[in-house]
């Protein structure tokens, strides 16, 4: 429980409120319980370490107004469009006995402790805050989830989870889950065996090879014919011509 001082105000005045958030203050409005609604204040910087905690609207607080001190709990804070800046709060008050519904944030333990986790399983988180109809005496601050012994697989329900004595779900028509372990979403594919790009390597290196030889051998066909043509001329050239016989007188 945290200890927070508030200061009274009797005026309400837009003017007023503007003057009291330049200089460091918060108005706020306490209500509930037997006692009128206050017109209160409390002072920005002492509130600012637990406003913006996720249990901030179902923390008990422990006013002191003006001397006077009272259990309360947020139950709705404004911020500032452009500067989101808190601008007001609205405090209640506890009452002895009452019920009230509040979310409260769920927390998960023991990670390093769950099997499906080590093997890379997924905590896949179903509901962050559950809502609980909670005696004023007995608020708690958090859900504790423990993930011990939790497998890929395992669906953990509300039933299994320990609640404060008379802190009941406002669900109650089913068992609902708030987190699994699942198993992981990423699958590697299986690498190639290096026999395939040997022996493709191979194919390559042969087919290579016979468009070489092939080269050589249209390449000595051409000398081939080269050779014989002009020979076969030089031949032609060189034979003497046949003498015809002389005729007889």
């Amino acid at each position: 429980m945290s200890d927070l001082k508030a200061t009274k105000r009797d005026n309400t005045s837009s003017g007023s409120n503007n003057k009291l958030r330049e200089s460091g203050y918060i108005p706020a409005i306490l209500y509930g319980g037997k006692d009128p609604n206050q017109n209160i204040s409390v002072n920005k910087k002492e509130i600012s370490m637990i406003i913006n905690s996720e249990t901030f609207l179902s923390k008990v607080l422990e006013l002191d107004i003006d001397g006077k001190k009272e259990k309360v709990i947020p139950r709705d804070v404004a911020f500032n469009v452009v500067s989101e800046e808190p601008i007001h709060i609205d405090f209640m008050r506890i009452v002895s006995g009452k019920k009230i519904i509040l979310e409260i944030p769920v927390k998960f333990i023991n990670h390093p402790d769950s099997p499906g986790l080590k093997r890379g399983g997924v905590l896949n988180i179903v509901r962050r805050k559950v809502e609980l109809k909670c005696p004023a005496e007995t608020i708690p601050d958090e859900i504790i989830v423990d993930l011990a012994g939790t497998d890929i697989g395992t669906s953990i329900k509300i039933s299994s989870v320990k609640l404060p004595e008379s802190v009941i779900p406002t669900i109650t028509d089913r068992d609902f889950v708030v987190a699994t372990v699942a198993a992981p979403t990423v699958i590697k594919e299986p690498e190639k065996p290096t026999e395939e790009t040997a022996v493709e390597g191979a194919e390559g290196e042969a087919s290579a090879e016979g468009a070489e030889a092939a080269k050589e051998g249209e390449a000595a066909k051409k000398d081939e014919k080269g050779k014989d043509g002009p020979s076969d001329k030089k031949s032609e050239e060189k034979k003497p011509a046949e003498k015809k016989p002389a005729d007889k007188k």
